[in-house]
C-alpha cells in the first residue's frame, strides 16, 4: 500500500517516545497520547486520539515500536514506526497512510483540530495581576501540568503554556539527578518552529545563573531571563523566557507563579516516578529470577498486577527444580497490596524453595510457611496457596499438592472432561492447630492441570463472577489439545472479555500439561 496523502507542513511540536511490544504496549502508548495531548492543550480530540492509538498500536507486530506525535496547527498527526507488514485502515483518522523507509514501515493518520486551528492561547497582551484573565491562565495551567506524572513531559508542559502567552521561546533546563548535579537542557519550544535549531546553538554556550531569585540571562539581542524551579526547599531545575521586547511587569509576575507550580508539579512527576520504580523493582524480586528448563513438562505462567502504577501485592507465583526429574510449583494470592502484602509474597516464595531443597514434603512446607506467616503478628496477612511437587514417571506425571484457601485446582482431560483434583484446606495465616494433607494427582499423557488465583475466578461483569456456575471449568473445556501457552492465553482472552472495564485484581495463570508422546 503506498501513502494515500503527501504530507508537507512542518510541525510546530513533535513528541516521540519507543515502546516494547506486548499486552501492556497499547496501554502505555493510549498513556502517552494522552500526556501529549494534555501538553498541546487539545484535549477536545483526546478521546479521539487515544483511539486511533489503541487501533494502530494493536496493529503492530512482535518487534519495538515508536509512537510520534506531531502538531501542524491546525491538526495532529500520529506516526508508528515499526519493521512493516500490512496495516489495516484506521477508522478514526481524518486522513492516514502508510511509507516505507529501508526495513522501517510509519504508519500516519491524522486528526484535524476544531475550528481548523490550535487551542493554544494567544500572545500576552497586557492585564492587571489579579485579573480574571490572568487568575484564569493561573487556572488552566494548573490543570495541564496536574494532568501528567510523567517527570520527562512536564517540561514540554512548562514550556507550551508560556509560548507564546508570555514569551518568544521558553528553554527548560533541569538538574540530572533531582536537585544535584548540572543543569541539563530539557526541553526547548520556539514560538517559530523553524528558529528552534537556531536558537539551541545560541543557547548552548550560554551559562545559567544559579540563586533563588529570577535573574537576567545574557543571550543575545533577546530580552532573556531566569525563573528557578523551586518545590519543597530542593532547586529541581530552571524555567528561561526569552522577548524581543522588554517583560510587562504583569508577565513578570506571572511567569513567577507559574514557576512555582510548575516546580511543584515536577516534583510530585518525579517522586511518583521514583514511587512507581520502587514498586516495580519490588514486585521483579518477589517473582522467580528466571524460568526454570523443564523437560518433559510443557507450562506456562501468566502475570499481571492490577492497577497502571502495578502496586506491589498480591499475587505470586513459582516453579523450580528440587531434583532430577521433580519440579514444585506454587501459585498464590496474599491479602491486600503495598509493603505489608509484599513482605508476606516475599516470606512465601523464598520460604517454598528453602524448605524444599531441605527435603521437606508438600504439606510438611505448608504447614512450616503457616506458622511461618503467624510469627509475623500484626504484620501478617492471610494467604491462599496452591503448592504441588511434580514427578515425572512412565506415562505422565505424578503430582502431590495442597490446596490450601485457594481457588480449587482443575484437570483437563484429552476428551473434554473437566474436574476438580484437589479438596480445599484452611488458608494460611489464620488457624495455628491447622494441618495440612497433600493429595495424589495423575497427569496422563494430554492432560492439563490449571491454577488460578481469584483474579480470574472472581472477575465481574455486574453482579455475576466468571467462576458462577463453573465458567472457569466451561472455558478450560475449551481447551483440548492446545499447549499450555495457548490455554494459559485461552483463559486469560476469557477474562478479559467478561467484563468491559479493566480488572481491579492481580491475575495469575500457571499451566501444567503432560507430554503427548510423539509416533515413531
Amino acid at each position: 500500500m503506498v501513502s494515500t496523502e503527501t504530507v508537507v507542513s512542518i510541525p510546530r511540536a513533535v513528541l516521540a517516545a519507543s515502546f516494547a511490544p506486548g499486552s501492556t504496549a497499547v496501554p502505555a502508548a493510549t498513556r502517552f497520547t494522552r500526556e501529549v495531548l494534555t501538553a498541546w492543550a487539545a484535549m477536545s480530540v483526546a478521546a479521539e486520539a487515544e483511539r486511533l492509538a489503541a487501533e494502530l498500536v494493536a496493529d503492530t507486530g512482535d518487534g519495538a515500536f515508536e509512537v510520534l506525535w506531531a502538531h501542524h496547527g491546525d491538526s495532529v498527526q500520529i506516526e508508528v514506526r515499526e519493521k512493516g507488514h500490512s496495516p489495516v485502515k484506521p477508522v478514526n483518522a481524518s486522513s492516514w497512510g502508510v511509507t516505507f523507509t529501508g526495513s522501517t514501515r510509519t504508519l500516519w493518520a491524522r486528526i484535524d483540530l476544531p475550528g481548523g486551528v490550535s487551542d493554544t492561547a494567544d500572545e500576552w497582551t497586557g492585564g492587571r495581576a489579579g485579573s480574571p484573565s490572568w487568575l484564569g491562565f493561573l487556572a488552566d495551567a494548573s490543570d495541564l501540568l496536574a494532568g501528567t506524572l510523567n517527570p520527562g513531559m512536564v517540561p514540554a508542559i512548562i514550556a507550551q503554556i508560556v509560548v507564546p502567552r508570555l514569551a518568544a521561546w521558553c528553554a527548560v533546563y533541569t538538574a540530572e539527578h533531582g536537585d544535584m548535579g548540572p543543569l541539563r537542557p530539557d526541553y526547548l519550544w520556539h514560538a517559530d518552529e523553524t528558529q528552534i535549531d537556531t536558537l539551541r546553538d545560541q543557547l548552548a554556550d550560554v551559562t545559567i545563573p544559579g540563586g533563588d531569585d529570577p535573574a537576567v540571562l545574557a543571550a543575545g539581542d533577546w530580552q532573556a531571563l531566569v525563573f528557578p524551579l523551586t518545590a519543597r526547599g530542593r532547586r529541581l531545575g530552571v524555567m528561561c523566557l526569552g522577548r524581543h521586547d522588554r517583560f510587562p511587569d504583569e508577565a513578570l509576575q506571572l511567569a513567577e507563579d507559574l514557576s512555582r507550580r510548575a516546580a511543584l508539579a515536577l516534583d510530585n512527576a518525579r517522586l511518583y516516578a521514583q514511587q512507581e520504580a520502587a514498586n516495580r523493582a519490588l514486585q521483579r524480586s518477589l517473582l522467580p529470577p528466571d524460568d526454570p528448563i523443564t523437560p518433559g513438562l510443557d507450562y506456562h505462567v501468566i502475570y499481571e498486577p492490577a492497577g497502571e502504577t502495578n502496586e506491589v501485592g498480591g499475587d505470586f507465583y513459582d516453579l523450580f527444580p528440587v531434583a532430577d526429574g521433580v519440579y514444585r510449583f506454587a501459585i498464590g494470592d496474599v491479602c491486600g497490596t503495598g509493603p505489608e502484602a509484599a513482605a508476606v509474597t516475599g516470606l512465601a516464595r523464598h520460604a517454598l524453595r528453602l524448605l524444599a531443597r531441605e527435603g521437606y514434603g508438600v504439606a510438611a512446607v505448608v504447614s512450616r510457611l503457616n506458622q511461618a506467616i503467624l510469627e509475623e503478628g500484626e504484620r501478617a496477612r492471610f494467604l491462599t496457596l496452591l503448592h504441588g511437587e511434580i514427578t515425572r514417571v512412565r506415562g505422565g506425571l505424578d503430582v502431590r499438592l495442597v490446596s490450601a484457601g485457594h481457588p480449587e485446582p482443575l484437570r483437563l482431560r484429552p476428551s473434554g472432561v473437566v474436574d476438580t483434583v484437589a479438596s480445599p484446606q484452611s488458608l494460611l495465616g489464620v488457624f495455628p492447630e491447622a494441618t495440612f494433607e497433600a493429595e495424589h494427582v495423575f497427569l496422563g499423557p494430554g492432560d492439563v492441570l490449571l491454577g488460578v488465583t481469584d483474579g480470574v475466578t472472581e472477575r465481574r461483569s455486574g453482579t455475576r463472577l466468571l467462576d458462577d456456575e463453573s465458567g472457569l471449568a466451561k472455558l478450560l473445556a475449551e481447551c483440548v489439545d492446545l499447549s499450555a501457552r495457548a490455554v494459559a492465553e485461552r483463559v486469560k482472552r476469557g477474562v478479559q472479555d467478561f467484563a468491559a472495564e479493566p480488572s481491579a485484581d492481580d491475575l495469575a495463570i500457571l499451566v501444567l500439561r503432560a507430554p503427548v508422546p510423539t509416533p515413531e
